[in-house]
């Protein structure tokens, strides 16, 4: 079965298609663009499908190695900045790495990352969102880099990033 034909099949909201949702995940992880499977990481993120963006960021971190867990973390810094991540959940981060008020100058290491708690990050998750909501569609795109950890958010959300990227397919 090809993109197309899994994407149709997810087209309609709450659709229960046939098959195995994650084998119709890994197909579309496979052969669509890092852009559009992105935006339908980034839309599961919103959807009521799944928890509030902190748990679900928590819940995907608690699944990474430290290399992701430091990607996750350099892509909230960029977002929020060096200081605003320091002082996101009350200092959360700034307390385990040792950052003064200026914040993280240089990107989080793997063992820096390794050190932040699923807890701390969902926290941080949260912050980051309230400051810029933006955060959502730039952790749908890293996250659209490691499809293996996305699976791992369930059938709902599977189901509402190709539900998403099935609407893309008829713009």
């Amino acid at each position: 079965m090809g993109l197309l034909d899994i994407l149709k099949q997810y087209a309609n909201p709450g659709a229960n298609p046939a098959g195995d949702v994650f084998g119709h995940f890994d197909t579309v992880a496979s052969q669509a663009s890092l852009k559009d499977l992105g935006s339908g990481i980034a839309t599961a993120l919103r959807s009521n499908a799944t928890p509030s963006l902190g748990q679900t960021i928590g819940s995907l971190f608690g699944q990474s190695n430290p290399e992701q867990k430091a990607g996750v973390l350099n892509v909230i810094m960029q977002a929020m900045g060096g200081a605003g991540l320091a002082s996101a959940g009350g200092g959360v981060l700034g307390r385990i790495l040792g950052t003064g008020a200026q914040g993280p100058s240089t990107p989080i290491t793997a063992a820096q990352a390794a050190q932040v708690s699923q807890s701390d990050i969902s926290t941080i998750a949260s912050s980051a969102q309230q400051q810029d909501g933006s955060i959502v569609d730039r952790l749908g795109t890293f996250y659209a880099q490691h499809p293996t950890l996305v699976k791992t958010l369930g059938v709902a959300a599977l189901g509402a990033v190709m539900s998403h990227m099935s609407s893309l397919q008829r713009a």
